[in-house]
């Protein structure tokens, strides 16, 4: 097993032009001179017909990737503001089908009721273009992955378009600094939903937002509402989000700080909303207010 640490970052609509979209983040000069790799990766997640996985807060997929077969199983995230900390095993299996002796031999699956492998059937899928630079920043071994591409499920389609900064070797602060050197030029935020999540919410058309009290709580509600709104076009997310974000500033977050929380609230009323200020002031509150909130 391993311990995957990453910060996930959603990239702004490449229609509304100038800092927002993948060709922004692609001009950034931290990238300059940095050749990346590109691949191409599709995926199907699995899950019983009752979701007994999602609700464990678990993901299990098969990845195509460059001729091989990989299944991956990730369990329940901690943290928010969009850095997450999880289980992960991952190996090459023969195919078509799920390793299901392999899977049966891992921990988590000790947990889960008798019969449960049997039962699992593909759910979702997500097919997406990765590309992956590696990056020396502030004493850290960084993978940025740039994910464009799409989740489908039955006839509902979503579009991918998220950057995930995974720490290889050092310390998680790092991860913090790069996104922050990044947001300079690049319209983009914290998210907190994976894609397996995303493709959950999708196959069943339903979102919830988690009951908050604490500083990291209400971003954390924000953050998912954003996430929603940008899934799915409904203007009810914007209104949970910015709630959240006035609630934050209620309960005094930004004393001591830049008055983020109320800034990001307001902003939320123009269009784009999704600006580098509104990113570097959302990584502030973000890097400020570690998250301990279960993730899926």
């Amino acid at each position: 097993m391993a311990n995957e640490i990453e910060l996930k970052l959603a990239l702004g609509d490449p229609d509304a032009g100038g800092a927002a979209g993948p060709e922004a983040l692609r001009r950034h000069p931290r990238l300059a001179g940095v050749t990346p790799t590109l691949t191409q990766l599709g995926n199907t997640y699995f899950d019983t017909p009752e979701g007994d996985l999602e609700g464990a807060r678990m993901a299990l997929r098969l990845r195509r990737a460059d001729g091989r077969l990989l299944q991956t199983l990730k369990t329940r995230g901690q943290g928010g503001g969009g850095l997450s900390t999880r289980g992960e095993w991952e190996w090459e299996v023969p195919g078509p089908g799920l390793d299901l002796e392999g899977l049966a031999a891992l921990p988590p699956m000790a947990e889960r009721e008798p019969g449960l492998l049997e039962r699992l059937v593909p759910r979702f899928a997500t097919d997406f273009a990765r590309e992956t630079w590696w990056l020396e920043h502030a004493g850290a071994t960084i993978e940025l992955a740039l994910d464009i591409g799409e989740i489908r499920a039955g006839e509902r389609v979503v579009a991918i378009r998220e950057l995930e900064l995974e720490l290889k070797a050092g310390e998680p602060e790092a991860l913090w600094s790069l996104a922050e050197a990044l947001a300079d030029t690049v319209a983009l935020r914290p998210s907190d939903t994976s894609k397996a999540a995303r493709g959950g919410a999708l196959l069943e058309g339903t979102r919830a937002l988690p009951e908050a009290s604490s500083p990291a709580g209400w971003l954390h509600r924000a953050t998912l509402a954003l996430d929603a709104l940008a899934d799915s076009g409904d203007e009810t997310w914007r209104h949970e989000a910015r709630r959240a974000f006035q609630r934050l500033a209620e309960l005094g977050d930004d004393a001591g700080g830049d008055g983020d929380a109320r800034a990001l609230a307001e902003a939320l009323s123009a269009e784009p909303w999704l600006t580098p200020a509104f990113g570097r002031r959302m990584l502030r509150l973000a890097r400020r207010l570690p998250g301990d909130a279960d993730l899926s």
